[in-house]
């Protein structure tokens, strides 16, 4: 089963039909009780960081999605869901994020000619071609985009995808069994579905 955190923030439904049209027995997860019944996790995330931040606290759930992406278990997290998993954010000084890699969610600088947020479709780089999590997708593949934040880890070995968008930045990280987009993969199609695709496949108790 595949847990869909549900933390009053955004429309989930979107990501759980994905997840279901490759196969993945998908649902919402409310507590960390629900959260250890499932074989993979999902952390999505819309809007802005410092109020993502703030329902997950809130929610009761931060401490057992920080316990479960640390645990080994198959984690992804998607666009806000990604940002969280690091330090701190511009767009919301003084709200930690999990803090699960270290690093920052930093905006856009302005630009002419570049239109801030960055929505719609754009182009990734494979930076980790062996990954597991990213079997399947390769340079030049379309993904979709709805951000003015973007992450910059530290440890630029996480890197698994990067886009340019005036600048090149980490559209993807992955390590172990951790994969995170800034892209919303429900709504990138054929890339964005393989991603889900390899992500209930690791999640398959029989794979594991």
């Amino acid at each position: 089963m595949i847990g869909i955190v549900d933390y009053d923030i955004g429309n989930l439904r979107s990501v759980q039909k994905a997840l279901q049209h490759v196969g993945g027995d998908a649902m919402f997860v409310r507590t960390p009780r629900e959260i250890a019944k499932a074989d993979g996790l999902v952390l999505p995330g819309v809007g802005a960081f410092g109020d993502c931040v703030r329902c997950l606290a809130d929610s009761g759930m931060w401490d057992a999605v920080l316990a479960w992406a640390r645990s080994g278990k198959p984690f992804f997290g998607i666009c806000v869901g990604y940002q969280m998993l690091f330090e701190s954010s511009e767009e919301a000084p003084g709200r930690p994020g999990l803090g699960l890699f270290a690093g920052e969610v930093k905006k856009f600088p302005d630009a002419p000619g570049l239109k801030i947020p960055q929505i719609g479709w754009n182009t990734v780089d494979v930076k980790q071609p062996d990954a597991p999590l990213l079997a399947g997708v390769s340079t030049g593949d379309f993904v979709y985009y709805v951000h003015s934040f973007y992450v910059a880890p530290q440890d630029r070995s996480l890197i698994a995808l990067e886009s340019t968008y005036g600048e090149t930045f980490a559209a993807a990280i992955a390590r172990d069994n951790v994969i995170a987009t800034q892209f919303h993969p429900e709504k990138s199609q054929r890339a964005g579905l393989q991603l889900l695709r390899n992500f209930v496949e690791l999640s398959t108790p029989v794979a594991r």
